[in-house]
């Protein structure tokens, strides 16, 4: 017989034990559940808990990560007289024993792993009983820190103790959930003879050729001669196997083969990959297939140590790319309601802030295959660490064990997947040993080293060794540096953040940044949804709440005053905090970018968030577009100009990361507020296809006469970069006076901004015009006359008038001159001849 596969997701309840489940909860006795699911999102559905992701619920729902819960379902089963018939587990969070008919089948530790038992001589005919006990993560970690030995971590629970999701017991971002359930899927096969276990493809180029050799692995029932045939496009190879065998690697040849490509440097072509498996004694018959899609590219880093220190280049088929990265972590907190139009949603947000690489960070998961198809579909690279972050982890039993059977199973699992470019050992617990005091605290113990420089690079090169590996994050390569030394490898920077003001960012010269970032309140209308505090103020109890960094609400402010004067009207506030978290990050990014090609790659900490937040991150807990993002868009654009200071002057830094030269005439002009020119120079520029210049600023254009009332503005094309010699708190502005007109476009409206003043930094902030509208462009500034187009897109109708409203319209003006004056025209005005709109 063909595997058969069964989904089991209907039918299962749910029963909490425990001595702080809730009066009212244990009550209500058994509760239907989702699987795949968590034991809170169950809760949830049944009206038994609040969200915990509004106002202070998460405090109040604590006893749910100290409470067992067991699944329950009823399942019905015919013998069909298969040979095998198994219980197979995607993923089970965590601890817990599986039970079936009364008789214990299988016991876990491992979230990251899946499982797969026979259970034909268990199952009978008609009803069986299937149950799923879990074991209350927090007491479970804390047990078994006590069983391996206290070792260095962050927050407050001891998650490296046990292999479940790092940020499930909160983060400096993140909720606590200390979620139980089966949290991926979980089905019957029922098969005979022999089953496909696993297909891993090895891809590599040999001149015009793709190879890929595809290793296949066999389960058996029964020993008897097979077929295996293997189809990559139009080709295919069949290779028999001999009764016993149960391994084979098959190896296909496509000539002249169509390279995958990441994003920008041309198409992310993939092959379908067919495996088909035979019974050759059972007249041909077809026992079991896999279908997948491969890419062929190669990939290398390149560690060559030069003048001055040590560079950490990424190459796709031998070509260095420039990374212009976001870190991604889990975007739920209950990953099982993450599904592939959230991804590709997220995907495509990250498209649109010209991100082509994600990293999956360390504290969260291997991420869903939806995740690494869409991201092969898209062309966006992609790096995964190991999930270990932040901690110092036992090398001994039963943890060992475990970690070893992760890893292999999660390399194997990624192994196809074109976009993965790097697998990476750990997060930040190299620095963490060398710099955090470990050792002291350690006293001789183990703490991972054995996982990051032997294991881990041992599987990948077995594995996967068309994938690129590195030890840990931040890392120097040959282990000759601190592991976080900006003359060499990956850097994290959050000495700015924690204790500095961000335009010292221009301070380092890094050659490759893997995490900075700086906080940022969500959007309101997220941020009004979640809290319900009367009054709402930065220090209301429900704002703490969704505040999970050290003194974050001080390093807020801290890192506010420099800039701007720290509004008292909460609408002001989260407005200057998500302008203060743009200006900072867009600050770093042209300035490491300028530093190219001795710097190679800025990955901003981080895209996404798992629940709505005060966070680093560019799109909020609810999905929204935050400032940041339109920040990382304009300094991530293929074509930069950005002015950066340079010895005792000024700097025009020309990007093209494109395949086409840029030429044309550079304009720099020194402007008034009033937008009078004061100095101007005309220069001709040819910047090569992936290369960088720099272009001094004769010193009678950059000295300005006054500070305050002036600025520097470089053009090469439709593409400008802005230099303001005094900050928004030291700048001669006033109220931003605007007017508006607003109309129909396809899929929402055109809204056209013409300022009567100098503006900077305008943004249309339209979560509260619409819960789902979007704009295509913020941080937009203007000189007095000049004119910007945004299209906003909405499902809803927006009535042109909701613009004029309270928050919507936004300037960095409004946070030290006062409210801007909007007037909006009664008719539409025709389309613009020329648009500054999106131009920095």
């Amino acid at each position: 017989m063909t595997l058969a596969r069964r989904p089991l997701t209907d039918g299962w309840t749910l029963r909490p034990h425990g001595t702080r489940v809730p009066r009212h909860v244990r009550d209500a006795g058994e509760i239907p559940a989702e699987v795949p699911g968590s034991a809170t999102t169950d809760l949830l559905a049944a009206g038994l808990i609040e969200d915990p992701y509004l106002d202070d619920n998460e405090r109040l729902q604590a006893w749910i990560g100290v409470t067992d819960f067991e699944y329950a379902l009823s399942l019905d089963w015919t013998d069909e007289q298969a040979d095998r018939v198994d219980l197979a587990f995607d993923g089970l969070d965590t601890v817990a024993e599986v039970r079936l008919n009364g008789t214990s089948i299988l016991e876990t530790r491992n979230q990251h792993r899946s499982h797969r038992v026979p259970v034909a001589e268990i199952l009978r005919e008609g009803a069986n009983d299937l149950r799923v006990r879990f074991t209350a993560p927090v007491r479970a970690a804390g047990r078994a820190e006590l069983e391996l030995g206290a070792r260095p971590h962050v927050n407050h629970h001891p998650y490296n103790a046990i292999r479940k999701t790092a940020s499930g017991f909160g983060w400096d971002w993140g909720i606590d959930t200390a979620a139980s359930g089966i949290w991926r899927p979980v089905r019957l096969e029922s098969w005979s003879t022999a089953r496909i276990a696993q297909v891993r493809p090895v891809t590599r180029l040999e001149g015009a050729d793709g190879i890929v050799d595809v290793h296949v692995d066999l389960e058996r029932a029964r020993e008897s001669p097979l077929r295996l045939a293997v189809r990559v496009g139009d080709r295919t190879q069949e290779i028999a196997l001999a009764a016993g065998e149960d391994a084979a690697v098959v190896t296909v040849r496509v000539p002249d083969v169509r390279r995958w490509w990441p994003r920008g440097f041309g198409e992310p072509h993939r092959y379908p990959l067919e495996v088909t498996l035979h019974d050759e004694a059972g007249g041909e018959r077809e026992l079991d297939a896999r279908s997948l899609r491969i890419g062929f590219r190669e990939v290398r880093i390149d560690t060559t140590p030069d003048d001055a220190g040590t560079p950490l280049r990424i190459l796709v088929n031998e070509r260095p790319v420039y990374i212009r990265g976001a870190n991604w972590i889990p975007d739920d907190a209950f990953p099982h309601r993450v599904d592939r139009a959230r991804y590709a949603a997220r995907i495509a947000q990250a498209e649109f802030a010209n991100v082509n690489l994600l990293r999956v960070w360390g504290g969260g998961i291997y991420e869903s295959e939806d995740f690494y198809d869409l991201c092969d579909e898209r062309g966006m690279l992609t790096w995964q660490d190991f999930l270990f972050a932040c901690a110092a982890y036992a090398e001994e039993e039963p943890l060992r064990s475990e970690v070893e059977a992760e890893a292999r199973e999660a390399v194997g699992r990624l192994a196809a997947h074109p976009s993965l470019i790097l697998l990476n050992g750990n997060n930040e617990n190299l620095e963490g040993f060398e710099e955090w005091g470990w050792p002291a605290r350690l006293d001789g113990a183990t703490w991972g080293e054995h996982y990051y420089y032997e294991l881990f690079p041992q599987l990948v090169a077995e594995l996967a060794p068309h994938i690129a590996y590195t030890p840990g994050s931040p890392f120097t390569p040959g282990r000759t540096h601190r592991p976080n030394d900006p003359d060499h490898g990956s850097v994290h920077i959050w000495d700015l953040w924690n204790r500095r003001d961000w335009n010292d960012y221009r301070a380092y010269t890094p050659r490759f940044v893997a995490e900075f970032g700086w906080q940022g309140p969500p959007t309101w209308a997220t941020l009004t949804r979640a809290i319900h505090d009367e009054p709402l103020s930065p220090v209301s109890p429900g704002i703490q709440v969704h505040q999970k960094a050290i003194d974050g609400d001080a390093k807020l402010t801290a890192g506010l005053v420099a800039h701007t004067p720290v509004p008292r009207d909460m609408r002001d506030w989260v407005w200057a905090m998500q302008l203060n978290q743009a200006r900072a990050i867009g600050t770093a990014l042209e300035h490491f970018r300028s530093l190219a090609p001795h710097n190679t790659g800025a990955i901003v900490w981080q895209l996404n968030d798992d629940w709505p937040v005060v966070s680093w991150s560019a799109v909020d807990g609810d999905g929204r577009e935050k400032p940041l993002l339109y920040a990382m868009k304009h300094a991530f654009a293929e074509r930069l100009v950005t002015i950066q200071p340079r010895g005792n002057g000024l700097a025009v830094i020309l990007s093209n990361e494109t395949d086409a030269p840029w030429r044309g005439e550079l304009v720099i002009e020194r402007l008034a507020a009033s937008g009078a020119r004061l100095g101007q120079v005309a220069l001709a520029a040819d910047v090569a296809p992936r290369a960088t210049v720099t272009v001094p600023v004769p010193a009678d254009v950059a000295t300005a006469d006054d500070a305050a009332s002036e600025l520097l503005r470089a053009r090469l094309g439709p593409t400008a970069g802005w230099w303001f010699p005094a900050d928004l708190r030291h700048a001669s502005l006033a109220p931003a006076a605007l007017r508006m007109a607003v109309a129909p476009t396809e899929g929402g409206v055109r809204v056209e901004v013409t300022a009567d003043t100098l503006v900077r930094d305008l943004a249309l902030l339209v979560d509260t015009v619409a819960p789902d509208a979007v704009a295509d462009d913020a941080l937009v500034h203007l000189l007095p006359g000049e004119t910007a187009a945004f299209v906003v897109s909405s499902a809803r109708a927006i009535d042109p008038q909701a613009f004029a409203a309270r928050g919507v319209i936004r300037t960095g003006n409004d946070l030290v001159a006062g409210p801007a004056e909007i007037r909006i025209a009664p008719t539409p005005v025709a389309p613009l001849a020329e648009e500054v709109a999106g131009v920095r």
